[in-house]
């Protein structure tokens, strides 16, 4: 059986990945008042707990013009 140690070089950059994209999607959520969809009270727990899909989805459909 594989130790958790063997699975670094791939676990380590798919974290990386997962943090820079929730961080930017929070920032952004915090920064703009305007959506395509939902509000803001909608689009933090969506980019918080659905790891990389909830900010991938944010950017998709909830990230509204950026004036």
């Amino acid at each position: 059986m594989k130790t958790l140690q063997e699975y670094w070089p791939f676990l380590l950059p798919l974290i990386a990945a997962q943090l820079v994209l929730m961080i930017t999607a929070l920032v952004h959520v915090l920064r703009h008042p305007n959506y395509k969809f939902g509000s803001r009270a909608l689009w933090i727990p969506v980019v918080v707990l659905f790891q990389i899909i909830g900010p991938v989805i944010y950017f998709v459909f909830g990230r509204g013009d950026d004036h």
